[in-house]
């Protein structure tokens, strides 16, 4: 693997299930990106089996191996500083005055991607138990010529696809 970082996987609300869907959606990319709710650490360990993963605790993260992630974490990517968080509401900081283009956020189960202040907040979405109407999804961000290029993509809702 090269150190160009040119696609960025993005998951959250695994809540302890790793769909294969999921994994074939992230198939390819030169890193993960966990928003938290992972319930269990071999899900991180089965995502680094794809490529290197950067994970935060979410508020429901309570067992072993998951305890022990930061709240929030920030990384390069590139030229491309990306901060990650589980609740977005919770972030403390201006990301912008931080030098940060990207905030990748769970915690609603809903995708999202939203530039506000100059900052792209994305939402992968939930890709763990279906919750409501809200169908599983993750996201892509692709990096080409200095430009940021989000995307959802939706995922299969059975366990086993």
């Amino acid at each position: 693997m090269s150190d160009t970082i040119n696609t960025i996987g993005l998951i959250s609300d695994t809540h302890g299930l790793l769909r294969k869907s999921a994994v074939d959606a992230l198939a390819g990319v030169d890193m993960i990106l966990h928003a938290g709710d992972i319930d269990n650490i071999t899900v991180i360990e089965e995502l680094e089996m794809i490529a290197p993963v950067h994970a935060v605790r979410g508020n429901m993260d309570f067992k072993p191996g998951v305890t022990a992630l930061p709240n929030y974490l920030r990384v390069m990517a590139g030229s491309i500083q990306i901060g990650i968080i589980h609740d977005r509401h919770r972030l403390g900081i201006h990301p912008a005055r931080e030098g940060i283009s990207v905030i990748v956020h769970g915690h609603t189960h809903k995708a999202s991607i939203e530039d506000t202040g100059g900052v792209l907040y994305v939402n992968p979405g939930s890709a763990g138990p279906r919750r409501s109407n809200r169908h599983a999804s993750v996201g892509i961000i692709t990096l080409k010529n200095g430009r940021i290029i989000p995307a959802i993509v939706p995922i299969s809702d059975g366990v086993g696809s």
